[in-house]
């Protein structure tokens, strides 16, 4: 089996719902789909496993084993070469923007992804995508700060760790969409989340 990213320029961000009919038409080879943009070519130089299809976009394929790896890199391109990134497997697009608070933020899921510096949509995306093959989801800001979170039988358990104070604790919350204003909240150093829900010491 192969992993696909698609990579392509959008003056503003996009939901992946959008993302997703934009890459079908780049598939369909539809005119106009997308704009041609400087971008798609250096990327294309620059990752060995990407390919130029037009000047609007390139293709990344690479077998399923070395997915984590070379998708890490190319959400790292694609930013640099100013190019949103879509993932057709998790139908997830990564966004220029907006950004969060902490510079080298990394987003962590279950089932391998990687991203440093996220966008706050694909933040919340993210967070619907977790089942029994992706259990968790987390933000991290490595040596001070992390919250992450994972689905049980009635909602999701939803942690905090503030490593220069040496506190974790741990909540329970009813629905994703607390999870997600939480997750939102400490992307853009607020900690509301931490006010609004009781706590228990880990």
């Amino acid at each position: 089996m192969s992993f696909e990213l698609a990579v392509w320029h959008e003056p503003e961000p996009i939901t992946r719902e959008h993302a997703e009919n934009v890459f079908r038409a780049l598939r369909r080879g539809e005119p106009g789909a997308a704009g041609p943009h400087p971008g798609v070519a250096e990327f294309a130089s620059l990752l060995p496993e990407a390919e130029q299809l037009s000047p609007a976009h390139a293709l990344v394929t690479v077998d399923l084993e070395r997915s984590d790896e070379v998708a890490g890199e190319a959400f790292t391109l694609a930013r640099r070469c100013g190019l949103v990134c879509y993932d057709p497997q998790r139908r997830l697009v990564h966004n220029l923007t907006p950004l969060g608070a902490y510079s080298g933020m990394q987003l962590r899921t279950g089932d391998g992804m990687i991203v440093v510096d996220p966008d706050l949509r694909l933040v919340g995306d993210v967070l619907t995508t977790m089942s029994p093959q992706n259990p968790f989801t987390a933000l991290v800001v490595f040596g001070e700060h992390f919250v992450q979170t994972s689905p049980e039988i009635s909602g999701y358990e939803l942690e905090y760790k503030d490593s220069l104070r040496d506190v974790m604790v741990r909540t329970h919350v009813p629905d994703l969409e607390a999870v997600q204003d939480a997750f939102s909240e400490y992307a853009t150093d607020d900690r509301a989340f931490l006010e609004r829900h009781e706590w228990r010491r880990v």
